[in-house]
């Protein structure tokens, strides 16, 4: 069996610090020097409250410190609350806009330039200070809020779902994305793991949380702060005991020690790309472990391994936990590693949606493309770049790695089903194309899906969906990866603006997108708005540089290589990243430049 070798040091990606201006004069509430208040438009009224009045919070011996979740949530009433952030392109800083919904009449309002710079939720919107039992202040800091966060009702007669997505993207070349708090509920105002933990040492405390003024302002918030009594409690894994801690450390062995998806997930990389496994993949294991263990969870909790966003194994979910996750996979040393999977009240994005059912039977009758809508495939520039040597196991390489994406702009989603005849290693694609009601009307052959057996992959791969290649300075090839086939996957919301996306895809996770060996048919879905995203650490995702000189070249990322599927365009399916590659062999550096407006690697 082949992988690619342990990365190097990734460099990390963090939400950048945002400066912004003094408070904003004029307030979403109220209307300046409105003559008649009837024309005003309806706002939401926002509050500030905490759920409750004492909140106990774990410190671990193997690994200090407090992640802050106190239990407050912003709630909205009169009324959505929802924010629309886009951007028009690389070139183009990120704008919001607030929308207002009356009935059947929509109106928006332009939120003050530079409130936001990524996609991640607005910047320093909660001040929490945290006093200990002598009344000294040992904690000031700020958070950041996603607005769809991990929220819930707060009256019985609101609706039953948020329409809204379930996070804020954090991949760096989002496009356009929507937040909001559905009316009649309340969405968290912790920002998870956009923020680190901090230093509190066992005893009690007393927070005060509050909206910073600037916020207040712009959306009519009341000035008023909500205190939560805090108690810091340490503990050790070793001291848990009893059915719960057992899955638990079964299960961060088996994410890292065999490696699940991540280690050779989905590749189809050559030696030259990938070495071989050594036994029990090690290296990579090491590479591949969360930075921080999990705390044992519950039964009741149904934690167990997933394998979702990123396409890299995850450890068990501990109990649900009320905010929103930041993908780890974009924030530690180790892409294939996140935090968690979803469970109830958690909502990073790696959510287990159910995948789409295709049909029960091949097509029949003649093949048609008709004249409706279809997908649009494009791709994202490629991050995540790092370069590595072989290490022990494929001494005297080196490697240029990265992540890639490739999603779905509509206004149709992409979906292919695969059959199988009987003593098939292939099965026949085909793409599937729907009217405006979303009738079935059309279909047409569109390649193969093959079948990977190696334990831990075991997933029907669908064959020449994107590739990839590094282009010399000139932009003519020099290295093709071998990465040739794809789960697909709604890993990532890339763009939530766009005509028909759907905020609530399927296929979000591999375990229910790529069926199972004996899986008579699988559907694969891209759906409108969504990308898939094959992370750094993955075999294929990486051109072997070993006697590549230094200097200037471009990762291109290519959807759709062979035109094999049926598109709007075709004429947008690449994507260039620049990198200057440097060094010397066994010791190789990479620097990447900005793409337009987006500093990350």
């Amino acid at each position: 069996m082949m992988t690619r070798p342990q990365q190097g040091r990734t460099h990390r990606l963090t939400r950048p610090s945002i400066a912004i201006a003094a408070a904003v004069a004029v307030t979403a509430g109220v209307v300046a020097a409105a003559p008649d208040a009837k024309t005003a438009e309806p706002t939401p009224k926002l509050s500030l409250i905490a759920a409750s009045k004492s909140v106990t919070l774990d410190s671990w011996k193997e690994d200090p410190g407090v992640y802050l979740d106190l239990g407050t949530y912003l709630t909205s009433e009169n009324g959505a609350f929802e924010l629309k952030v886009t951007r028009k392109s690389y070139k183009d800083p990120v704008v919001v806009t607030q929308v207002l919904r009356k009935g059947k009449k929509t109106t928006s309002k332009a939120l003050p330039a530079g409130l936001v710079k990524d996609f991640s939720g607005l910047p320093d919107f909660a001040q929490v200070s945290v006093t200990n039992a002598a009344g000294k202040t040992v904690l000031k800091q700020s958070e950041a809020f996603c607005p769809n966060n991990a929220s819930g009702r707060i009256r019985p007669d609101a609706p039953a779902n948020s329409k809204y997505p379930q996070s804020c993207p954090v991949n760096p070349f989002t496009l356009g994305s929507v937040w909001g708090v559905e009316n009649g509920w309340a969405s968290n105002t912790y920002a998870g793991y956009y923020s680190e933990p901090v230093k509190l040492a066992a005893g009690t405390y007393t927070a005060k949380i509050s909206v910073a003024k600037k916020y207040r302002d712009l959306f009519g918030i009341a000035n008023k702060p909500q205190t939560v009594k805090v108690t810091v409690r340490e503990r050790s894994y070793d001291d848990e005991e009893g059915a719960a801690a057992a899955p638990r450390g079964a299960a961060r062995k088996s994410a890292a020690g065999h490696a699940g998806h991540g280690a050779g997930h989905e590749g189809h990389g050559t030696a030259a790309e990938a070495p071989a496994a050594s036994a029990g993949h090690g290296a990579h294991a090491a590479h591949g472990a969360p930075a921080r263990p999990e705390a044992p969870a519950a039964r009741t909790t149904g934690a167990a391994p997933t394998f979702n966003v990123g396409h890299g194994p995850y450890p068990p979910a501990p109990p649900a936990l009320p905010w929103a996750l930041k993908k780890e996979s974009l924030r530690r040393q180790a892409f294939s590693a996140a935090k968690v999977g979803d469970r109830t009240g958690q909502t990073d994005g790696s959510r287990q949606a159910p995948g789409a059912r295709p049909n029960a039977k091949r097509p029949t009758g003649k093949a048609t493309v008709p004249d409706v809508p279809k997908p649009d495939l494009r791709s994202l520039p490629a991050y995540g770049i790092t370069v590595s040597d072989g290490y022990e196991e494929v001494p005297g390489k080196d490697y240029l790695a990265f992540s890639a994406n490739v999603w779905n702009a509509g206004p149709a989603k992409l979906v292919v089903d695969g059959f199988r005849s009987p003593g098939k290693k292939l099965m026949d694609a085909y793409q599937y194309f729907y009217d405006a009601k979303g009738k079935q009307v059309g279909y047409t052959p569109t390649g193969t899906m093959e079948w990977d057996p190696r334990p831990g992959h075991e997933h029907w791969h669908f064959t020449d969906f994107a590739s990839y290649r590094l282009l010399k300075a000139d932009k003519k090839e020099s290295v093709r990866s071998g990465k040739e086939a794809f789960c697909l996957a709604n890993t990532d919301a890339v763009d939530y603006t766009v005509k028909n996306a759907n905020w609530h895809p399927d296929n979000t996770d591999l375990s229910t997108a790529c069926g199972q060996e004996n899986s008579i048919s699988v559907r694969e879905v891209l759906d409108v708005g969504s990308g898939d995203t094959y992370t750094q650490d993955l075999p294929g995702q990486s051109f072997d540089i070993t006697n590549l000189p230094n200097g200037t070249y471009y990762i291109q990322v290519l959807a759709n290589p062979e035109n094999r599927l049926k598109e709007t365009n075709h004429k947008n399916n690449s994507a260039l990243r620049k990198v200057v590659l440097g060094g010397k062999k066994g010791a190789r550096t990479v620097k990447v430049p900005a793409h337009d407006l987006v500093n990350a690697n």
